[in-house]
């Protein structure tokens, strides 16, 4: 009986196996779909500043990038919507203060354009650090804390980088000091002898900080390409 028992188990187990098989055969591959609609831009900037796609490394990073948040779809579509909230806001005081419009898409990667608190401390879509924060004019308080203001929180963002711009020279340089902070950038650029941020050696946080923001933009104009419906 246990002989003929274990048969039966053994032959059920084949025909559920073939259904299996033939069920993963007529089923579409997911993966596969997402990534033939996937694309790869023929050329990408950053505040009018172009990354050497020609470059194998640089190409490698971008695409690293580009698939991680593609494939965030439900997270990426959020952000997307939110900027339908925080993007007339933010650019109109970019534009005032002369800072390219790209560096909205720093502060998508810094917070998700929502009012997060970082455990170092930051807080606000643009992730100021109580003391940074005071010395571009914010204030921080007990009672009042103008990182949670956006348009204040914006303003105080662009002081920083139009002095960072300043420091460095160019305006991926200055994105990246946010990060690493202006001594931090400067002294690996004097350190390497080198005055490019793709050409730099830097912390696994710092050296992908500039392809996150190359990929969300790229993503969020082009959400399409990537697989990303956006329903109203």
């Amino acid at each position: 009986m246990e002989w003929i028992k274990n048969t039966g188990i053994a032959a059920s187990l084949i025909v559920l196996s073939g259904i299996a098989v033939q069920q993963a055969v007529n089923k579409p591959d997911v993966v596969t779909e997402k990534t033939e609609k996937r694309a790869f831009p023929n050329q990408i900037d950053f505040a009018g500043e172009q990354a050497p796609l020609n470059v194998s490394d640089v190409r490698e990073r971008l695409d690293r990038e580009l698939l991680v948040n593609a494939y965030l779809d439900a997270t990426t579509l959020l952000i997307i919507k939110r900027a339908n909230r925080a993007f007339p806001v933010i650019e109109p005081i970019l534009k005032q203060y002369g800072v390219p419009d790209d560096f909205k898409y720093l502060a998508v990667i810094e917070s998700g354009l929502v009012n997060v608190v970082s455990p170092a401390g930051a807080r606000g879509v643009w992730q100021f650090m109580p003391d940074t924060g005071k010395q571009y004019g914010l204030e921080i308080n007990e009672l009042v804390d103008e990182r949670y203001h956006l348009v204040k929180s914006t303003e105080a963002a662009c002081k920083y980088l139009l002095w960072a711009k300043s420091k460095l020279g160019s305006w991926t340089l200055a994105a990246a000091s946010y990060n690493a902070g202006v001594a931090g950038v400067n002294k690996q650029m004097t350190f390497q002898g080198v005055d490019s941020y793709y050409d730099l050696l830097l912390n696994d946080e710092t050296s992908r900080y500039v392809f996150r923001i190359l990929a969300l933009k790229e993503i969020m104009q082009h959400p399409a390409q990537y697989g990303i419906g956006l329903t109203h």
